[in-house]
């Protein structure tokens, strides 16, 4: 193997590392961003349980078939 074909490995495994990281960072900044929805998406299924109206009673408590307490 010759220089010259030693100099073009290094220099495109240079670039290939350069790819790498900046591959690496912008995967980071897509898995941040995308953690986001789901908090959110989170946050309003909760607030919605809360604001939906709870069934109200049929029977006062204590009631039971057949008698009254």
């Amino acid at each position: 193997m010759g220089m010259q074909e030693l100099e073009r490995i290094t220099a495109r495994r240079s670039e290939l590392d350069t790819l790498t990281e900046g591959l690496a960072k912008q995967l980071h900044e897509v898995q941040a961003e995308r953690e986001e929805p789901i908090v959110a998406e989170r946050v309003l299924s909760r607030l919605a349980e809360q604001d939906r109206p709870r069934p109200l009673h049929r029977f006062p408590p204590g009631w039971r078939a057949g008698q009254y307490f």
